[in-house]
């Protein structure tokens, strides 16, 4: 980029540190003699400055961008899509930002002082900043498309400053320059990448981690070029840029420190006054509001997930039915971390052992924790007959050998895709997991969200597994009291309840009876739903798409 052939004589006063002149028509700022002959007594030190530099700006780009995937996909759900525009929003504003850098060669470490002053500040509130205009103002999607642009601008115009700032320290062969400088900088990415999930967002979460970042940034990239290269800028220059990065330090301190208000006020304009508990967990942010005594709220990436009033109607009809069809005594509960339906599954006097298995430990810690939580499901999950395992339920389904363990009943409490959940939780591939699990005689309910959304392609996995199906429903939605206004349309549940040999529907004797269940309304919802099972029905989906 900045090595060139020799080439014709120098302009006059025009001399890189090394004495090589530049070519003509460049108008690079010489460096005074002093300045050079300290690059030139210590220039692998200096360089080796230079790439430390690289390497520490290339992890806190990298945990920008993750930070905006992940508040995306906490915020708005469906992370292929989050991830897919921040990553390439975030490429194309690189390159932008790569381009426009030409412009400031001239004084490179002047410019790059101020690139990483922007993007240290930037970069810092940008979860923040994302957070309240989601809470506050709505138009979240234009508001995060236009800072990843911003962000991706300041991070490419990095490295042709940087390569510029190699080249001032000592002339070489520009393939090995770059390849130097793309080695720290992908070293740097690394390591922004692995910290980002294993150390940042779990010590710190978003908001907090982006300005501890930021300020990471603005002292390894401005502060370290500006005391190598202090000599570049004019005394009056060099005091305002020292003075910029001391302001970017004194604004991403006052914002950490006013950051909890922030988000507690978001969270109040989002879900009322009455938060009782909030977090960012590795996978979903987990707010719970209502008083002690209820109603409660749980509400998961945003998500209403329990509503006080109505929790029991999902709960009671994705359990009653499967334990009244055949043997109870061993059951796996694959989500359920809240403990709603696990206080269902043990109502039943066949229940022997329970296994739950939930891939996120803060919402299970919560319904042990929370007074209100544990008294809405019954302190279930203190059970001795339930045990509970740590890990993601698909991935936990790979994991067991069917020979290792079988089960009567395997109970799927996850979010249907229509509800915001995960395709993979409602993919060929899962339910083909979860049947080798089956006992003989065993059999598998499943969410499939509501009648008009999703129901048919749920029940064509199941089916492609080798399982026979019947659909039903539960009248009342997980928030019909809770949402205000009319209802939305969305007045029921849909469930699934699958086995070997076609399964049917009916309450077992040995549990009290439900509240929104009888066993006349389970078959009038199965019949009318088979009536309208479509002709031909859609693709199910797998973790390669539907097929």
């Amino acid at each position: 980029m900045i090595n060139h052939p020799a080439g014709p004589p120098a302009q006059p006063g025009l001399d890189l540190d090394d004495g090589s002149p530049p070519r003509p028509g460049r108008s690079l700022t010489p460096l005074p003699a002093r300045r050079r002959s300290r690059l030139r007594a210590h220039p692998r030190l200096a360089r080796l400055t230079v790439l430390l530099a690289a390497f520490v700006c290339a992890a806190c780009g990298l945990v920008y961008e993750l930070e905006l995937v992940a508040l995306g996909s906490y915020l708005l759900g469906d992370s292929v899509t989050q991830t897919s525009v921040v990553l390439s929003v975030m490429v194309f504003a690189m390159g932008l930002g790569s381009l426009l850098a030409k412009r400031f060669t001239r004084r490179p470490a002047t410019a790059f002082a101020l690139v990483e002053c922007a993007l240290a500040l930037t970069g810092g509130l940008s979860v923040l900043a994302l957070y309240s205009c989601w809470a506050w103002i709505g138009r979240y999607q234009a508001a995060m498309v236009g800072l990843t642009c911003l962000i991706g601008v300041l991070i490419g115009a990095e490295i042709p400053l940087l390569m510029t700032l190699i080249q001032r320290i000592r002339r070489e062969d520009a393939g090995r320059a770059a390849a130097d400088l793309f080695a720290a900088d992908y070293v740097g990415a690394l390591i922004g990448g692995l910290a980002f999930p294993f150390l940042i967002l779990p010590g710190y979460g978003p908001g907090t981690g982006a300005l501890v970042t930021g300020a990471v940034n603005a002292v390894a990239g401005a502060a370290v070029v500006l005391w190598l290269f202090r000599e570049e800028p004019a005394p009056r220059v060099r005091l305002l840029l020292w003075g910029c990065c001391g302001l970017v330090l004194a604004l991403l301190g006052t914002a950490a420190a006013w950051s909890g208000a922030i988000e507690r006020a978001a969270r109040s304009a989002l879900y009322g006054a009455q938060v009782r508990f909030a977090t960012h967990s590795r996978f979903q942010e987990i707010v719970l509001t209502g008083p002690a005594e209820g109603p409660l709220r749980l509400y998961l990436d945003g998500r209403l997930a329990v509503c006080g009033p109505d929790e029991y109607r999902g709960s009671e009809a994705l359990v009653h039915p499967a334990m009244a069809a055949g043997p109870d005594a061993r059951v796996l509960l694959l989500g359920g971390g809240d403990g709603l339906a696990l206080r269902e599954v043990l109502r039943h006097g066949g229940v022997r052992s329970v296994l739950v298995v939930d891939g996120d430990p803060a919402l299970t810690r919560l319904a042990r924790t929370d007074p209100g939580l544990a008294a809405l499901s019954g302190h279930s999950l203190d059970d001795p007959r339930v045990r509970t395992a740590e890990a993601d339920p698909l991935e936990w389904l790979r994991s067991v050998r069917p020979s290792d363990r079988t089960f009567d009943v395997v109970l799927a409490d996850l979010p249907a895709p229509a509800e915001g959940g995960t395709v993979k939780f409602h993919s060929q591939e899962f339910y083909g997991l979860a049947t080798r699990l089956l006992s003989p005689g065993g059999r598998l309910a499943v969410r499939a969200g509501d009648e008009q959304n999703g129901l048919w392609q749920v029940e064509s996995g199941l089916r492609a597994a080798g399982l026979r199906t019947v659909p039903y429903a539960v009248q009342g939605g997980v928030a019909t009291s809770c949402r205000p206004g009319p209802d939305d349309g969305r007045g029921s549940q849909a469930f699934l309840l699958a086995a070997a040999a076609q399964p049917s529907l009916g309450l077992a004797p040995d549990a009290p009876p439900p509240r929104a269940l009888t066993a006349d309304t389970l078959r009038a919802a199965a019949s009318r739903l088979t009536a309208l099972r479509p002709a031909r029905p859609p693709a199910a989906l797998t973790l390669l798409g539907p097929q």
